[in-house]
């Protein structure tokens, strides 16, 4: 049985998705997801969820997220990327890197950020990309981000290469056409890789075709007591676990007096003795309620599918 994430560098030109079917055939289950999109042009860590894990995508998906993108500086795409259509090109030969400085000044920070027109947010089912190909690009309201570190690395004009520190949900697509339209000469994304998702570090990363060659996933499995380490955990004695796994709360004493509940939102990892994960749960006026729970050896459905049935999707 299967219950982990992997990390994941994620090879430009191929869909998010593309990289779990490989990791479907690898496995042999349909369990396995992806925590945070990344786009067909993009490289980076990208994490894997399988078997059980993917009922723990939201608490690895909402982690800080780290990049490194590339811009062009005064050509403007549909896509605020280098795999849309031009929509205006203007001279950016007299833009400085000041000016640049300066204009990234009013992204640093909270701010309210709009989304794409193409991007895999949903309306009425669809994804906002299969609507904007069809003609009915929708304009979304603005959302609020943070952006933690925004610093120029590179300057080769008109190139300019930036790390960015940012919050789950921040589409670095739109930083790069903001910016643009701050300089006024447009702009669009050439290169991005994701270099960090929380704990998950591209050094660390296995890169897809290692992981393909290798015709299986336990050596570069990561539990959830590593993954999940940001929250706060207890470990607890098989007849409270026996409680949570049948929905009954638990007292949570020791817990509070160690100040866990000021950290991680309330949300509290119980584990066993052997250190395996049994349930999620949040902590409330002394009590630990599971809010999800896990069997001794989750069942991953690992079953001998037909490998035909996980073909890959593209945009």
């Amino acid at each position: 049985m299967i219950f982990g994430f992997l990390n994941i560098d994620k090879p430009r030109g191929m869909t998010s998705h593309d990289v779990v079917n490989h990791i479907r055939r690898i496995i042999r289950t349909r369990q396995v997801g992806h925590a945070g999109t990344l786009d067909p042009m993009a490289t980076g860590v990208l994490i894997i969820c399988a078997g059980a894990a993917t009922r723990l995508s939201d608490y690895v998906m909402s982690d800080t997220k780290a990049y490194r993108a590339v811009v062009r500086l005064g050509v403007e795409t549909d896509t605020y990327d280098a795999d849309g259509k031009v929509l205006a090109e203007a001279d950016a030969s007299a833009i400085s890197r000041q000016q640049v400085e300066d204009a990234l000044a009013g992204f640093r920070g909270d701010i309210l950020q709009t989304p794409p027109a193409f991007s895999a947010i949903k309306r009425g089912g669809k994804k906002l990309y299969e609507l904007a190909r069809q003609g009915k690009a929708i304009e979304l309201p603005p959302r609020p981000i943070s952006i933690f570190s925004l610093e120029i690395v590179e300057w080769g004009p008109p190139q300019v290469t930036l790390n960015v520190v940012c919050s789950a949900g921040t589409y670095i697509r739109s930083i790069a056409h903001d910016l643009g339209a701050a300089l006024g000469v447009g702009a669009h994304l050439t290169g991005l890789t994701r270099t960090a998702s929380g704990g998950f570090q591209l050094a660390q990363a296995t890169p897809l075709d290692t992981l393909i060659a290798s015709q299986g996933a336990s050596t570069y499995l990561i539990p959830p007591a590593v993954a999940l380490r940001r929250y706060p955990r207890i470990t607890l004695e098989a007849a409270e676990i026996d409680d949570l796994r049948h929905g009954r709360k638990i007292p949570a004493e020791s817990l509070l007096a160690d100040g866990a509940d000021a950290v991680g939102g309330n949300v509290v990892m119980a584990f066993d003795l052997l250190d395996r994960l049994a349930a999620v749960c949040a902590l409330r006026d002394g009590w630990l309620h599971p809010s999800k729970v896990f069997a001794e050896t989750p069942d991953d459905s690992a079953v001998e599918d037909d490998p035909a049935e996980y073909e890959t999707d593209s945009r």
